[in-house]
């Protein structure tokens, strides 16, 4: 008798997680169709599987919303093996009882018209109704039908053609309108994750479990939602500036002269030929131009960013990593490494335009009064500091006792221990503060607006080109340092303000892909530091 209560059991389960399983995937399937259609990678007015986008949209909702109602209605007649609670809980009861507000509210004032103490009074009831229908029914229905509902409820509105891609909303008292084709993929994306957290906690049978496979689940679906918004930006301006930015380029094989061997007594050379590979890139080796039959290129902007990320990282690393080994290794802890510790998140927390105002009112009248490079890579050599003082101490903090009391047993100077075992192993933290902060230091655009940038025709700063050394003081001067000089961000901006999108797209385009080879190479770098350690 047993082996056959034990059969049904496992048949219910395995209907149950089937089910489950297929509203959660659906779900999320929903969410990620969302957004790409908010991101404008699917077209809103267009069809999917010979389907019109908003129909689909709206027969996904109806069916997720019925399949999350048999799931808790199931689970409740006795149909499935499950383990609810008695309640679904005051915040799951306080979340919907907000859902249940708003669409209250939305209803009372736009559909039926009513004043501001009309449809106030309709959201409040119509919020307390939700909250009451969650709480205070068993966990398997409280958990379920106000998400049916709402699946269904918008499914409705969809299929019924009440919002659709021309539909529009202009809420009184604002400028602003919202429409259809923002809305409806906003809503995709809310009763997706809705329903696919429902599913999840039937998928496991409600009660703790359930509860546990829903919060990863939301979780889950939190990640890979960052990861493809990502991966949308980036593909975004992709598609937006690769033509502009790929405009003219050329590549191939050629040969060229490598040396001539001049023969005496003979009126001609012996030329060596090698083969060789020529690229050319329009858009970033060549300056700015009014031409229309030339490529308006970037190349000062390009160079104006790399040394001005090179001489900000050339500045802040060895100050915050110096900085970081003194107050870990030899400060004692106390008040005044407290008193760092503060100042240094308040500082990484501060907003950039406050440090080009910094530089703006400090820097610049003290090196010639006039924007310069030098002033651009100080300033952003204050605001990498410290991250860098902040992720090398606790990368320093996280390298075990055991490492330096060993050292000291072999009788190893405390020095030579930080220098030859503390800093390695804490290298890959410090490296990934230094990634972190590039990232951000590379694209920022309001300091040097303030600091550094010069006109669109400012020419690329030849650094390496112009040392002048002398036997004076200061001994070693650099006029390319003094000058003014552009850089992409900056450039994305000017490019704006003069209308000029295309060339604009094109330039985010390259700052995307200068940003992007910085992490590339601190990665690296950092697996190389990783691998070495465990040798």
């Amino acid at each position: 008798m047993s082996y056959g209560t034990d059969a049904v059991a496992a048949e219910e389960s395995s209907t149950n997680e089937a089910i489950s399983a297929t509203v959660a995937g659906v779900s999320i399937l929903t969410v990620m169709l969302g957004l790409t259609t908010l991101f404008r990678w699917t077209n809103p007015t267009g069809k999917l599987a010979g389907v019109a986008l908003f129909d689909l949209f709206g027969l996904v909702f109806a069916m997720v919303g019925v399949g999350v109602g048999v799931l808790g209605v199931a689970s409740y007649a006795g149909l499935f093996d499950t383990s609810p609670d008695r309640s679904a809980g005051l915040v799951t009861g306080g979340l919907f009882g907000l859902v249940g507000t708003a669409a209250a509210g939305l209803f009372a004032s736009q559909t039926l018209g009513f004043g501001l103490l009309g449809w106030l009074a309709v959201a409040l009831v119509g919020g307390a109704a939700t909250a009451v229908a969650t709480v205070l029914p068993r966990e398997d229905l409280g958990s379920t039908v106000p998400a049916a509902a709402l699946a269904l409820l918008v499914g409705v509105v969809v299929l019924g053609d009440v919002i659709t891609p021309s539909w529009r909303w202009s809420p009184e008292g604002f400028a602003v309108g919202i429409g259809g084709d923002i809305a409806i993929p906003v809503l995709a994306v809310f009763v997706g994750l809705v329903t696919a957290w429902s599913a999840a906690k039937a998928y496991d049978g409600f009660g703790t479990q359930g509860r546990q496979t829903g919060a990863y689940m939301l979780v889950s679906l939190n990640a890979l939602g960052m990861l493809g918004v990502l991966l949308l930006v980036i593909s975004f301006v992709f598609d937006k500036g690769w033509a502009p930015a790929t405009r003219g380029i050329e590549f191939g094989l050629f040969t060229a002269p490598v040396f001539w061997i001049d023969l005496p007594f003979f009126d001609q050379y012996v030329v060596i030929e090698a083969p060789g590979i020529r690229f050319h890139w329009p858009f970033t080796m060549t300056g700015y131009t009014l031409s229309p039959d030339e490529v308006n290129g970037i190349f000062a902007a390009v160079v104006g960013t790399f040394w001005v990320v090179a001489g900000a990282v050339a500045f802040a690393v060895p100050l915050g990593v110096g900085a970081a080994v003194f107050l870990t290794e030899y400060a004692e802890q106390g008040g005044f490494t407290r008193v760092v510790e503060i100042a240094t998140n308040g500082l990484w927390s501060t907003p950039s335009i406050v440090y080009g105002l910094f530089g703006y009112a400090f820097l610049v009248p003290r090196l010639g009064n006039s924007t310069s490079l030098v002033a651009g890579i100080l300033v952003l050599g204050f605001m990498l500091l410290p991250l860098v003082l902040i992720t090398s101490r606790e990368a320093i903090k996280t390298v075990p006792d055991e490492y330096r009391d060993a050292s000291a047993a072999l009788g190893v100077s405390q020095w030579e221990t930080i220098r030859s075992v503390v800093l390695p192993a804490a290298m890959p933290g410090v490296i990934t503060g230094v990634i972190l902060g590039v990232g951000r230091i590379a694209g920022e655009t309001a300091p040097l607006i303030l600091v550094m940038a010069g006109g669109l025709r400012a020419p690329a700063p030849n650094v390496l080109g112009s040392f002048e050394f002398s036997l004076a003081p200061p001994f070693v001067t650099n006029e390319a340092l003094m000058q003014s000089a552009l850089a992409l961000p900056y450039k994305v901006y000017a490019l704006i303000n003069t209308e000029s999108l295309t060339q604009a797209w094109g330039a985010a385009f390259v700052l995307l892909l200068v940003v992007l080879t910085f992490y590339v190479v601190g990665v690296t770098t950092r697996i190389y530091f990783r691998r070495k350690l465990r040798q």
